[in-house]
């Protein structure tokens, strides 16, 4: 029996946790049920969800990562990949319908709509005053500069990522995603920092991004006059089929942008796979990624440039050394920030509260509300998780969740 489930799940395709999934039968169901908003009253007011912003205040709650994802159905201008729609490329198919169940997307008023509906409910059930930051998703590009559709598993653009938050500045702020092998990233980035971003996404696996190449300086000197921050992926990913250049995810290679004096934030803490120790040379035996990002957070230089972001460290392919550690080390906690990664939250699979509890990081009293929290409202499950969990004692410091602070910007001398 155990063989046929693990058959069953890899047969659908589900690498979205670098084979965690296909290894663990889903505790909490294999699809989001969608449940009905708002979040029962009682639920909501429940003691582990109430308690969990103690200490927090609501006006500086940050989700820092939350995909604004989409089918393109209406004047949104995203695109997708072909094969995201197609059963014949089962591997994109599957993780898409996936998003979308995750999301609850799929509505009788489109994809799109659906989707920012749906979050925007989410986000209803947080106190007022706390906002998601939504991201934007730029092309894969080649060497040259020009945008590779092929290679680009979906694109958000800028423009509209900027108008949801216009449409409801109260819930909403938002990230952009520039190439920065465009010939105009510059000037993009001078648009969008005009338009109220507050930081750049990169991907650089799926992108096609080299983060120590040259071809980054003249992008790296913009964020720093305009003193932007880069909200950047590291370690490995699984998100998307087909990543030719994993090893674009390694975290040393952040090193450049660090040393013109950019802000970096590492998604994930670089949680996830086997990195070359290029301090070393390329030729060194691969360690984790973990271990290549725990050892710049170690550098002083580094001190006020280098953070750590920490979505998706409680799904399961993620809940060992790296999420012991980040628990552990409260001298980190002040360079940290929080996101849920949604809509990965609502993937049923990818998680598993009473693994987490088997495991030490939460308590049994916390099993069953949270279960039944996620099943309403994947985000706000994902940040009282986080406000539960402990290791030997030790737990998230408040400051993790009230990033509003990080991301004002300073207008620096050079802009005149």
């Amino acid at each position: 029996m155990k063989r046929s489930r693990r058959r069953f799940l890899q047969l659908l395709g589900l690498g979205l946790a670098g084979g965690a999934v296909a290894y663990n039968w889903p505790h909490e169901g294999i699809l989001n049920p969608c449940l009905k908003m708002p979040v029962p009253t009682d639920l909501l007011e429940h003691d582990l969800v109430q308690s969990a912003w103690d200490g927090i205040n609501p006006n500086n709650f940050r989700d820092v990562h939350t995909h604004l994802l989409g089918a393109g159905d209406s004047d949104s201008g995203i695109y997708l990949h072909p094969s995201m729609q197609d059963v014949l490329s089962p591997a994109q198919y599957v993780r898409f319908k996936f998003y979308m169940n995750a999301s609850c997307a799929e509505t009788q008023d489109g994809i799109d709509r659906g989707y920012v509906y749906q979050l925007t409910e989410h986000m209803e059930s947080f106190p007022v005053g706390a906002k998601a930051m939504l991201l934007g998703f730029d092309y894969n590009h080649n060497e040259y500069g020009v945008a590779d559709k092929d290679k680009s598993p979906f694109q958000t653009p800028n423009h509209y990522v900027q108008k949801v938050v216009q449409d409801n500045p109260a819930r909403f702020e938002w990230i952009a995603s520039i190439h920065p092998y465009r010939e105009d990233c510059v000037e993009e980035l001078e648009k969008v920092v005009h338009g109220g971003a507050k930081a750049i996404k990169w991907l650089p696996p799926v992108m096609g991004i080299d983060p120590s190449s040259e071809r980054c300086d003249r992008f790296y000197a913009a964020l720093v006059k305009h003193n932007i921050p880069l909200l950047t992926h590291a370690g490995d990913e699984h998100a998307v089929a087909g990543v030719e250049n994993q090893e674009y995810g390694n975290p040393l290679l952040l090193r450049r942008a660090l040393d013109h004096g950019v802000r970096v934030i590492v998604a994930h803490c670089a949680s996830e796979g086997m990195g070359a120790d290029l301090d070393k040379g390329s030729n060194e035996k691969s360690i984790s990624n973990f271990k290549l990002f725990e050892r710049l957070m170690s550098e002083q230089r580094y001190e006020k440039l280098l953070h750590g972001e920490i979505s998706a460290m409680t799904q399961l392919n993620r809940i060992g050394p790296a999420l012991k550690t980040v628990l552990r080390r409260d001298d980190w906690h002040h360079r940290l920030l929080n996101g849920s990664d949604y809509p990965l939250p609502g993937v049923m699979p990818l998680f598993s509260t009473q693994t987490l509890h088997d495991k030490g990081y939460l308590k049994a009293t916390a099993v069953e509300p949270l279960k039944e929290l996620r099943r309403f409202n994947p985000v706000l499950y994902d940040f009282v998780l986080k406000r539960h969990l402990a290791w030997k004692g030790k737990a998230f410091s408040t400051s993790i969740f009230e990033s509003k602070n990080f991301f004002e910007r300073k207008k620096t001398t050079t802009e005149g």
